[in-house]
């Protein structure tokens, strides 16, 4: 057994993929469009795993996007996404600067929550030891819910 991807609907593609690829840093690997069907899919992976996705379609992140409108509600009950990260200040630091809200700081150095524009909750981690505490994540307050 091997995993191979999570699949996550979302409401508006440009908008996820502006996201996901551009503030998130995720790489497009590929694209499934299906008229009958209505309905895109894209594949995405993580920078250091996308030699591996290229060979193996695997591990991906599964943008799926109904062609129908459709509110996705309740992300939160989906769970979350997990990346790990070399230095989770900086990352969460471009995040914040592209916009993005930091939900939970990583006020220990070890853990972050944001959420996707579709509410999709995602947890970034610290690769390794847990970096010293800093600010201005140490007084930084949770936002919202993650």
């Amino acid at each position: 057994m091997r995993y191979l991807h999570t699949m996550v609907r979302v409401a508006d593609l440009d908008k996820a993929l502006d996201f996901y690829c551009n503030k998130f840093g995720l790489a497009e690997m590929r694209r499934v469009e299906n008229e009958a069907g209505r309905y895109t899919l894209v594949f995405l992976a993580a920078p250091g795993d996308t030699e591996q996705a290229e060979t193996t379609r695997a591990p991906l992140l599964e943008l799926t996007y109904n062609w129908d409108p459709e509110d996705y509600t309740g992300g939160r009950n989906f769970g979350h996404l997990a990346y790990q990260v070399d230095d989770i200040n900086a990352f969460c630091k471009s995040l914040m600067d592209a916009g993005v809200t930091i939900n939970r700081p990583p006020r220990d150095g070890h853990m972050a929550f944001v959420r996707s524009p579709d509410g999709i909750s995602i947890e970034i981690l610290q690769k390794g030891e847990a970096l010293s505490p800093a600010e201005p994540w140490i007084s930084m307050p949770n936002t919202g819910t993650w």
